[in-house]
C-alpha cells in the first residue's frame, strides 16, 4: 500500500505515523524527543525514529515509504531543508531534509515548520477546512501563528511568517527571551497562564488548566488573571486580523481545552474591539495534538503530487 512517513518533532515528544494516500493512518508511533541529551542525540534520534517506519511499513504494508515529511519548531529554511535555529531544541543550522533522505535510501523529504504544518492540516481537513482565508495559532508554551491562503500556508520571504506571539501588546511589559519586551506569548500562552495563576493562587505546582478550572468555580483571583489573558490574546488577534483579514480565525493549544471557558469571553473581546474590520469565525481547532503530525503527512504526500498521488483530502479510521 502507498504511504509516506509523517514526523512531529517537539520540545519534549515526537509523533509519527504512516500516511496511505487515502489519507488513513496506517500507524502511529510516540516517544520523547530526549532534548536533555543534547541536539545531537535529538537528530540522531530522529533518524532512528523515521527508519524504524519505513521498516515497519515494508514489513506490514507491502512496500517502503514513498516520501517522509518532517516537521520541527523554530526558524526554518524549507527551501533548502534546513533547521536554521530551535532554542527549546538547542540546534542550529542542520541539514535535516539530506540528513533523513540519505537515512531514508533517498526518498523525497519535506522539511515544514511544526505550526505551520498543523495549520496546513487545520486548514485543509480540519476547522479551516473550505476557508480560502484562515489564520491557525495554537496557544501552548508560546505562540506562534499559521497563515493560510487557499490550501497552503504561507511561510514569508525568511521563514518565520505568522510569529503573533511576538507581536508587543503590552509596551514595556514582561521582558521575553526575543530580546523585546511585552510580546504576546508573555501574556497569553499556557505556560504564562500557569505562571501568573500559581503567583497568584501561592501553588508553584497550579498550571493554566487549574486556573480555568477556578475560573469557573467563580474564584475572583483566577478570574482576574484569566481576564489579563484574554485582553492580551484579543489585542493580539485583531492586529493579526487587521493586516491578514482572515475568514476562519482557528485557536488550538493546550489552552483551548478549557472549552467555552476561554472562547466565550475571547469572542466578546475580539467583538468589542474591531471597528471596520470584519469578524471572522472564531472556532477551536478541530485535530488536537494530531495535527502537525497529519500535517507533515500532507507535506510529504504534496512532493509527490506531480508524480500522479495527489495529497489525501481527508483523514480514515487509525490502524496499527
Amino acid at each position: 500500500m502507498k504511504h509516506v512517513i509523517a514526523l512531529d518533532v517537539g520540545g519534549t515528544g515526537m509523533k509519527a505515523a504512516l500516511v496511505g494516500a487515502d489519507g488513513a493512518l496506517l500507524h502511529q508511533a510516540r516517544r520523547a524527543t530526549g532534548r536533555e541529551r543534547g541536539p545531537d542525540a535529538v537528530v540522531a534520534d530522529i533518524l532512528d525514529f523515521a527508519a524504524e517506519l519505513r521498516a515497519h511499513g515494508t514489513e506490514h504494508h507491502g512496500e517502503p515509504a514513498r516520501a517522509a515529511g518532517v516537521a520541527v519548531p523554530g526558524i526554518i529554511d524549507e527551501a533548502e531543508g534546513v533547521a536554521v535555529y530551535a532554542a527549546n531544541l538547542g540546534w542550529r543550522d542542520v541539514p535535516l531534509r539530506a540528513l533523513l533522505a540519505e537515512r531514508l535510501g533517498g526518498i523525497p523529504v519535506a522539511l515544514g515548520h511544526d505550526v505551520r504544518a498543523g495549520g496546513l492540516a487545520e486548514g485543509r481537513i480540519g476547522a479551516g477546512r473550505g476557508a480560502d482565508r484562515f489564520l491557525f495559532v495554537p496557544l501552548g508554551t508560546g505562540i506562534a501563528g499559521a497563515i493560510g491562503i487557499d490550501g497552503r500556508v504561507e511561510a514569508g520571504a525568511h521563514g518565520f511568517a505568522g510569529e503573533i506571539g511576538h507581536i508587543v501588546v503590552r509596551p514595556q511589559g514582561a521582558p521575553c527571551p526575543c530580546g523585546q519586551r511585552g510580546c504576546l506569548e508573555r501574556f497569553a500562552s499556557a505556560s504564562a497562564v500557569s505562571e501568573a495563576w500559581a503567583a497568584a493562587c501561592g501553588d508553584p505546582d497550579a498550571d493554566a488548566a487549574d486556573c480555568a478550572k477556578a475560573v469557573d468555580s467563580g474564584d475572583a483571583r483566577a478570574r482576574a488573571v484569566w481576564q489579563e489573558a484574554i485582553d492580551a490574546l484579543a489585542d493580539g488577534l485583531v492586529t493579526a486580523l487587521t493586516l491578514l483579514d482572515p475568514r476562519t480565525l482557528i485557536i488550538g493549544g493546550g489552552l483551548a481545552e478549557a472549552g467555552e471557558t476561554l472562547f466565550s469571553p475571547l469572542r466578546e473581546a475580539v467583538r468589542r474591539r474591531v471597528t471596520f474590520q470584519k469578524l471572522p469565525s472564531l472556532v477551536p481547532a478541530a485535530l488536537g495534538d494530531t495535527a502537525g503530525c497529519l500535517g507533515a503527512g500532507l507535506l510529504a504526500w504534496d512532493l509527490l503530487e506531480t508524480a500522479g498521488s495527489p495529497a489525501p483530502s481527508t483523514p480514515s479510521e487509525v490502524t496499527t
